[in-house]
């Protein structure tokens, strides 16, 4: 009788933002080993240039488009490590913030896979790489939240101690629910001057950024025709930097009109 083959591992990887020089030597490691690899739309086809070996399955999760299903994911982790794959499952950023990561743990811990956690930087720490600066500040922000804004209309995120919180707010998913985020942080006591920078596709060859307000912010992105994936940094911390962006701005434009 034929034994069943020895279970194999799951690997829940950070791909970092979508420079690839940012991606972990461990991440480059188990890559270049992995028998199967789930790869999310964020995470960057250029990686999978680290793992010819591989079978690659694409299990697309982007806000506003299709997407693959949790569970459908959750069934192939499960299904190709009980068939005695190495699995890595990649995922843009960092694998435990807003990643679903709690629930292919989950999955992988009721099903007895043994599984480990890569991580990854996350689009917010390059987005103020990007930007040149510091989300703290001793004298503005002695902290940050990183929040998503999916529940912006609803009552889940305190956006109330948040707006009074004096941390440096880092908002993901945030582009398509401005308006209703403006509402709330307004709502909240965070008064309208506070200063908002938007970094879009950080750390990637197109990447750019808008500065602008949170009264203004609506406007302002709505104009400048921002689009996801795209992070907002919000807060006092930003306000030396965002002065600087628009006086570079203007002196550019400045430049281009004598041209």
């Amino acid at each position: 009788m034929q034994k069943p083959p020895k279970a194999g591992k799951v690997f829940l990887v950070g791909a970092g933002p979508g420079d690839i020089e940012l991606l972990t030597l461990k991440a480059a490691r188990l890559l270049a080993s992995a028998d199967i690899v789930l790869i999310d739309d964020l995470a960057g086809d250029e990686v999978l240039a680290l793992c010819p070996q591989a079978r690659i399955i694409h299990v697309g999760k982007r806000g506003g488009c299709k997407s693959t299903p949790q569970s459908f994911i959750e069934k192939l982790l499960v299904r190709e490590a009980l068939a005695g794959h190495a699995v890595v499952r990649l995922k843009g950023g960092d694998v435990s913030l807003f990643g679903r990561a709690s629930e292919e743990i989950f999955a992988l811990e009721a099903a007895g896979i043994e599984f480990e956690i890569v991580p990854g930087v996350t689009a917010g720490l390059a987005a103020a790489a990007e930007l040149k600066a510091s989300l703290t500040h001793r004298d503005h922000a002695h902290g940050v939240a990183f929040i998503t804004a999916h529940g912006a209309e609803g009552a889940e995120i305190p956006w109330q101690a948040l707006a009074q919180s004096a941390l440096t707010l880092v908002v993901y998913m945030g582009v398509a629910r401005v308006a209703s985020l403006q509402t709330s942080l307004l709502a909240g006591g965070l008064r309208g001057d506070t200063p908002v920078i938007a970094v879009e596709r950080a750390s990637r060859a197109d990447t750019r950024n808008v500065c602008s307000t949170v009264a203004a912010m609506v406007n302002d992105f709505a104009e400048q025709q921002l689009k996801s994936p795209a992070v907002l940094v919000i807060g006092e911390a930003m306000a030396e930097r965002a002065r600087t962006l628009a006086e570079t701005a203007q002196l550019a434009t400045a430049v281009t009109r004598v041209a």
